[in-house]
């Protein structure tokens, strides 16, 4: 990478940041940090204002974008100098906006999710994450078979990233790859597996409740949770 891409990144992460600074309410920063649990500091400015802020910034840089290398470069710059976490959920909805359309879906992306989802280690940002997974499994058909050994994988949040990875896919769904990556988990006794099972089936069961419904009664090892949650509007 240049000296001149890397001062032009610089420029948007300097950018991006005064936005946030100025959006910040202390007050409301330390009541989202005791509700996430975060170590990290945060601004204190929503998800909605964090996003808006994101795109504007990333609209007045828009030459980043451009060149997928590039692209991925800045996302990994401002995620790993992260020092409030709205600057990672602004590396987020940028993947989310349209100056990523072209690359936000690519096969080659997913490392970089993969890189995301390790290093997040929580479900705010790993949630968010996994929608930009679910891009790429929607897009590339290889991609599940990427999902299938991350849902083995000894990292909780892989696992939960590779079962709630096709939320909102409804009839695109890929039921084969649904079923391949609860199986190894639903004996699993932690919390954000139970709870990404059941939120991976109660999504598609507004579908297919059948299906749900029956997949749910083959499955006998569900935790109470998941069941609960899969079967709760059914």
């Amino acid at each position: 990478m240049s000296g001149e891409t890397s001062a032009r990144i610089t420029a948007f992460l300097t950018d991006l940041r005064e936005a946030l600074e100025g959006a910040g309410d202390p007050a409301r920063a330390e009541q989202q940090r005791a509700y996430l649990k975060s170590e990290m500091a945060m601004y204190g400015v929503g998800v909605p204002g964090t996003r808006r802020l994101a795109r504007r910034a990333a609209g007045a840089h828009a030459d980043l974008w451009a060149e997928a290398a590039t692209w991925e470069v800045a996302l990994r710059r401002l995620w790993a100098e992260a020092a409030h976490r709205e600057e990672r959920y602004a590396a987020l909805a940028i993947i989310r906006s349209k100056p990523s359309t072209s690359h936000a879906g690519r096969m080659e992306s997913l490392a970089l999710y993969e890189h995301f989802l390790r290093t997040g280690q929580w479900w705010d940002l790993v949630d968010e994450t996994s929608h930009a997974v679910g891009l790429v499994v929607r897009q590339h058909p290889a991609a599940a078979a990427r999902m299938r050994v991350w849902a083995t994988d000894p990292d909780m949040w892989v696992r939960r990233s590779a079962i709630i990875c096709q939320l909102q896919h409804k009839a695109d769904t890929d039921l084969d790859l649904l079923t391949a990556v609860i199986e190894p988990n639903q004996k699993d006794s932690e919390f954000f597996i139970r709870k990404a099972i059941g939120w991976a089936l109660r999504d598609y069961a507004r579908t297919d409740g059948d299906w749900v419904h029956a997949f749910v009664q083959a499955h006998p090892d569900l935790s109470p949770l998941s069941r609960r949650e899969a079967l709760k509007h059914l």
